[in-house]
């Protein structure tokens, strides 16, 4: 996923179709490092960061 379209999912109101491994997760934040701070919708409490070029949009 591109940087910029990773910020706007983060500040969207509206919840978007991202994946991480196949889970579907909730970015909280885009780091300055091309990494975003996300969690799986179905365990919130296990945040961790991963690459942006892991995450992908579902359209």
């Amino acid at each position: 996923m591109h940087r910029m379209r990773a910020e706007e999912i983060s500040q969207s109101p509206d919840m978007k179709q991202v994946t991480y491994n196949g889970r579907q997760v909730y970015i909280q934040q885009v780091n300055e490092n091309n990494t975003a701070r996300i969690f799986p919708l179905d365990d919130p409490q296990n945040e961790f960061d991963v690459q942006l070029t892991n995450l992908y949009e579902q359209q």
